[in-house]
């Protein structure tokens, strides 16, 4: 698809990288800083910052087209990714916040270090640096720069090291700080971009005869506008397969995945940690889930509304679904913005996971290796890191290619490790009497199954998705069924081995999980327990009315 591009729009968009550098240095970059204030941006952030740059570090480039593609093709059942997102932000701000607050750790290994022990700490510190890499900054970086491409010819090696070179100098200069107010900035940009082409395309549907949201149903593939989907598919008379996105996937599958990324990814959880008080962390995680109730109106309705307005253009080539709009609705201008949004988003999915890999080998690995490495010498070392990391994923982004679906890849690529992570975080934070045996445990049996998994059904050996095709077992069940497993082995290992000391588990673990909704009410709606409320009733309503 090649969409010509105006003086106007190259313009905004050389504006948009310049002014976005100069912002990330001039707020963050201290002569002198601190490891403190470079890896968390000395513990200062308010509420409304966290939540932006929770919701900017989780939006990419991938989202943006992904959800427009899938939402062409399989409808608003896809934005399930983007609303049971904010159930787990619940989650993370009502009982998952307050202890990781309170601990006052730099990373989420750290954490695990406290209730399970050292061996659980490393080897997740090394499973998240692998997946920052690979995941959060590869494969953004693929997409991002093949969008560019398709959009603008340029070569997408080209975007790669432009790209990187811009995100990794404001981050590795300023921190968690530049990162943080950038997002900020870049939210904006990225919300407006997405409503100006929504809205756009809501317009241009009276030109075709649909006046109403009947009139929108009738013109749509059947259960193109349901959230919820049946379990089965009789695609054949005889025939009987199960649905990739059906409410039981989705229900039972897409938590385990939730919760690793929301609750226990350091390049989310980073922005907790970074909060000013107990308050700040718990309502910033709400916060992002209201945030998330948008991009199904944003960001997957416009490519359910490219449905009856450009099917004959885009054809059987969903992936063209955002720049045939783009194309097609835009004018001279509003393009450079779009353009300026899509940037945006990759840019803060790859500064985000940037400081997280920077903190994580700082804090997790050389300062547990060489103590008295000095705070400049660990402020030095993380910057070093996030140079290297870039790198390195600009290397591996060139392998993008070989993946035949991306928005699947991103999902099917943490079943290696996610639901084993997804146990021992919340045995830990709900069971007093897991133990470090368990913990470790349970991650190594998820890691050896989870990447035989990767090996028949991305695949990387042969060329037949053994479990996915030939199965019939979608990935996101596949997650569920991981999950259960696992868990078996940590609850039977940790009862076969000695109960920790009970200070050991103090103050970071639930004697009574309900014990997260008592106590006095901070700031009257702003109190984290209302807010949560509050958001658990709009998302009842929404699911209520889009069933």
């Amino acid at each position: 698809m090649d969409v010509s591009i105006s003086v106007i729009d190259t313009l905004i968009i050389i504006a948009y990288l310049i002014g976005i550098l100069a912002i990330g240095i001039l707020v963050g970059y201290r002569k002198n800083t601190s490891s403190d204030q470079f890896f968390l941006a000395g513990r200062s952030l308010k509420w409304p910052i966290i939540g932006t740059g929770l919701f900017c570090a989780n939006i990419s480039t991938i989202h943006l087209v992904g959800l427009a593609s899938s939402g062409y093709k399989d409808g608003l059942v896809i934005g399930n990714f983007e609303w049971m997102a904010s159930f787990c932000l619940i989650v993370l701000g009502v009982f998952f916040a307050p202890f990781y607050f309170r601990s006052k750790v730099s990373t989420l290994p750290e954490f695990l270090e406290k209730r399970y022990g050292p061996g659980p700490r490393t080897f997740l510190a090394l499973i998240f640096i692998m997946s920052a890499l690979l995941v959060h900054i590869g494969i953004s970086l693929y997409a991002g720069a093949k969008v560019l491409e398709e959009f603008f010819n340029i070569n997408y090696l080209v975007s790669i090291v432009a790209i990187s070179l811009i995100t990794a100098t404001y981050t590795i200069l300023g921190g968690l700080r530049a990162v943080m107010i950038t997002d900020a900035i870049q939210a904006v940009l990225l919300l407006c971009g997405a409503a100006i082409l929504t809205f756009l395309g809501l317009k241009a549907l009276p030109g075709v005869g649909i006046e109403n949201w009947a009139d929108l149903k009738a013109a749509c593939r059947p259960d193109q506008l349901s959230m919820i989907q049946p379990i089965q598919d009789l695609e054949a008379p005889g025939k009987f397969a199960l649905r990739e996105y059906s409410w039981y996937s989705i229900l039972f599958g897409y938590p385990i995945l939730g919760i690793w990324y929301w609750c226990t990814d350091q390049t989310i959880v980073q922005k907790i940690l970074a909060a000013q008080t107990e308050k700040d962390a718990r309502d910033g995680a709400i916060f992002a889930g209201f945030l998330k109730i948008l991009p199904v109106f944003l960001m997957v309705l416009p490519g359910v509304i490219a449905y009856p307005l450009f099917q004959d253009v885009i054809g059987e080539d969903n992936d063209a679904t955002l720049m045939v709009m783009m194309k097609e609705l835009l004018p001279i201008g509003i393009r450079g913005l779009m353009a300026a949004g899509l940037l945006a988003a990759l840019m803060s999915t790859i500064e985000a996971a940037l400081n997280s890999t920077a903190t994580l080998t700082a804090e997790d690995i050389v300062k547990r290796l060489r103590p008295q490495t000095s705070d400049a010498g660990l402020v030095f070392i993380g910057r070093i890191t996030a140079g290297v990391v870039v790198v390195l994923a600009m290397l591996w982004s060139t392998q993008g290619a070989k993946f035949d679906s991306i928005f699947e890849a991103i999902n099917k690529i943490p079943m290696a490790f996610a639901p084993g992570i997804t146990t021992v975080f919340l045995g830990g934070v709900f069971w007093r009497r897991g133990t470090k045996q368990g913990a470790m445990a349970a991650m190594m049996f998820n890691v050896f199954i989870g990447l035989i998994y990767l090996a028949v059904d991305i695949p990387l050996i042969g060329d037949k998705q053994l479990i996915a095709k030939e199965l019939g077992i979608p990935f996101m069940q596949v997650g569920w069924y991981l999950f259960l497993m696992s868990s078996a082995v940590y609850f039977l290992v940790s009862l076969a081995t000695p109960a920790p000391a009970r200070e050991q588990v103090d103050n970071l673990c639930w004697t009574r999980p309900l014990d997260a909704l008592r106590g006095k009410l901070e700031g009257g709606l702003t109190d984290p327990r209302v807010m949560a409320l509050i958001l658990f009733g709009i998302m009842g309503v929404l699911y209520t009315i889009l069933r």
